[in-house]
């Protein structure tokens, strides 16, 4: 299906899903260097809250996504750019989704249960074992390095297309810049 814009259920869906990835970073950041504390333990959980809620709602982007399609690629750009695009696309989904499973199985294999907003305990993913949770932590920690990077990456792509290159590319995400009204 070949459309101009997103409709307004997947930029809603982009816009929460950023937030809660700035959330999750900035509560990451925040207790890395915390000592154990109830604060912190706090914290944890609201992380965790975050991980799990864009789990969710990525799986309902792809699903919307699949149903209402995206808009064409901007004929315009060059084969490399379009090519480059999908690919950063597909990376993001990928890390969006590595992320917080990474962070649920680290949770599990170091015995602490995920109880989501403090109401719903999450199944444990595998049995407590910490060299494991290791592993996952290591990953979680890779993911997200990778995932800032290739965050990066989407908005410098974005903002070159909107104050370099003066394209609608930027506007199918922000509807207030649409020239079309």
């Amino acid at each position: 299906m070949s459309k101009k814009q997103y409709d307004g259920v997947q930029v809603l869906l982009h816009w929460l899903v950023a937030l809660l990835i700035l959330t999750a970073f900035g509560l990451a950041w925040t207790m890395a260097d915390m000592p154990l504390s109830p604060a912190k333990f706090k914290i944890i959980s609201w992380h965790k809250w975050a991980g799990i809620t864009v789990l969710g709602l990525v799986t309902i982007r792809l699903i919307w996504l699949k149903l209402k399609g995206a808009p064409a690629a901007d004929p315009s750009l060059p084969t490399w750019q379009r090519k480059l695009s999908t690919g950063v696309h597909h990376l993001l989904y990928l890390l969006m989704f590595a992320m917080p499973l990474s962070g649920w199985l680290m949770s599990s294999a170091k015995g602490f249960p995920v109880v989501y907003l403090g109401l719903w305990k999450l199944p444990d993913l595998i049995a407590k074992n910490e060299a494991l949770s290791e592993t996952f932590k290591d990953g979680h920690y890779l993911f997200a390095t990778a995932l800032l990077i290739f965050i990066g990456l989407h908005i410098a792509a974005a903002l070159k297309h909107h104050f370099i290159d003066k394209d609608a590319i930027l506007s199918r995400m922000i509807p207030f810049l649409r020239k079309d009204k």
